[in-house]
């Protein structure tokens, strides 16, 4: 959903590894949100989207799954952001696995969500048949009440469990004023800072950080405030490797996700490691984000580990102009997410980006500047035949796109057609974002002596 709404019921989903918690969070949502595999650990990050249940509109919330680790290793950390999630929560449905039974780890995360203060509703996910139902009795045993029974592969008492949900929650809160956010991906190789800096774009550790590479798996999209008020949608994601080295299902399901986010953003900060300087994967994640269509700002992470600052602005300044120029004057800026310097500076650099990208030229300004183009480099001859580039026209902005209409328009070569898109460019201050040029081989439909 696209408006901002007011304070929703917060239903958070948590229990063991591999109990279809992300299943669950899938069917409740209405579709494949959530990435899945029968592979205990999936889920790291907490996931959140907006479901409707029964006529109640909840944000629920999937988790990593609970396990006993030192707090400072991976499973501790993904363990502590389950129980930041837990602590937030209105609802905590306590998933458990019908098939493998009621184990000592239930009980144990059981007593613990029993000293959290939180309603608590048992699901016993992959109930299916008589183990399923057996199960469901041992659950009893949990002390959190009657539990309910459903399978979430197959969609069985879901319905029910909609119910119940919908029961238990808050009333709901009236919606505030619908405001459409604008969408922003964070996208990158991996180990690039990412995560690192979307949580101090967020102000807490949202999501979980490491020396690890590759710790985010799935796309996962929060809501933040900017100072001056306006909202934004920010998508981390997992970190694209050339596609030579994306061997693991697991790892598939993550690119297509970090895909997917790609598509449906507005801007893209691209997030590249200071200390490395520009690799050629960087410069394909940025092609591909030109390919979209997006407006794209550069994120120079880790600048505090940079020792020569300017010799590093140089290399990438000049990189970025020989093998980037589709995406010419693309907004560059360094920032630390692990001190937070210059962190300032990329929001309102994103806004900037976006408002480039959803410019709008008047019909006479674009054929004054048209004109004067064609006066200082003329159309050029193909087959021994001078082009009759006669006017030019926007088509659509998101991003800024444009058609030349002229006799055999068509055969412009592409030398000429930079020429023409980078004085756009210069003309109409258009800096980083994708320009769209289309040629269209009709006669000027005003002039009746070409017809």
């Amino acid at each position: 959903m696209d408006e901002v709404l007011g304070s929703l019921p917060i239903v958070v989903i948590a229990g063991r590894p591999n109990v279809g918690k992300s299943t669950l969070f899938n069917r409740l949502v209405g579709r494949r949100t959530a990435i899945v595999a029968d592979t205990p650990g999936v889920t790291r990050d907490r996931k959140e989207a907006e479901a409707m249940l029964r006529g109640r509109l909840v944000k629920l919330v999937d988790t990593a799954g609970l396990e006993e680790s030192a707090p400072e290793t991976l499973y501790g950390r993904m363990r502590a952001s389950s129980e930041s999630a837990v602590s937030s929560a209105d609802l905590v449905l306590f998933a458990v696995d019908g098939r493998s039974g009621i184990t000592p780890a239930d009980h144990h995360f059981a007593d613990w969500l029993r000293r959290q203060g939180k309603p608590i509703l048992v699901v016993v996910n992959k109930a299916e048949g008589r183990s399923g139902t057996q199960v469901a009795l041992e659950a009893f045993e949990l002390g959190l009440g009657e539990p309910i029974a459903v399978s979430a592969e197959h969609g069985e008492g879901i319905a029910q469990l909609m119910a119940e949900i919908a029961d238990r929650v808050p009333p709901e809160a009236e919606m505030a004023e619908k405001i459409t956010p604008l969408k922003l991906a964070i996208v990158g190789r991996p180990n690039a800072g990412k995560s690192t800096l979307l949580n101090r774009m967020l102000g807490e550790e949202r999501m979980i950080t490491g020396p690890e590479p590759g710790l985010t798996r799935d796309a996962v999209a929060v809501r933040l405030t900017a100072p001056d008020g306006q909202i934004v949608e920010v998508v981390d994601t997992a970190g694209l490797r050339k596609r030579a080295r994306i061997e693991e299902d697991l790892e598939k399901l993550s690119v297509g996700s970090t895909l997917n986010a790609l598509k449906m953003a507005e801007v893209v900060v691209l997030a590249v490691d200071a200390t490395e300087g520009l690799h050629e994967q960087d410069l394909q994640i940025a092609r591909l984000v030109e390919r979209e269509g997006r407006a794209c700002v550069l994120a120079l992470t880790k600048w505090d580990a940079v020792v020569d600052r300017n010799a590093a602005r140089t290399r990438i300044s000049d990189r970025l102009e020989t093998s980037l120029a589709q995406m010419k004057g693309i907004p560059v800026v360094p920032l630390s997410g692990l001190t937070g310097a210059g962190i300032d500076k990329l929001l309102p650099t994103v806004r900037a980006a976006h408002e480039v990208w959803n410019m709008r030229v008047s019909t006479g300004a674009l054929n004054r500047w048209f004109e004067d183009a064609l006066e200082k480099h003329q159309a050029p001859l193909v087959g021994g035949r001078r082009l009759k580039l006669r006017y030019i026209t926007q088509a659509k902005a998101r991003p800024p796109t444009f058609v030349i209409f002229g006799t055999r328009a068509e055969q412009t070569p592409e030398d000429y057609r930079r020429y023409l898109v980078n004085s756009l460019r210069v003309k109409f201050e258009l800096p980083g974002t994708p320009v769209r040029l289309q040629f269209r081989g009709s006669d000027n439909p005003f002039d009746k002596s070409e017809r």
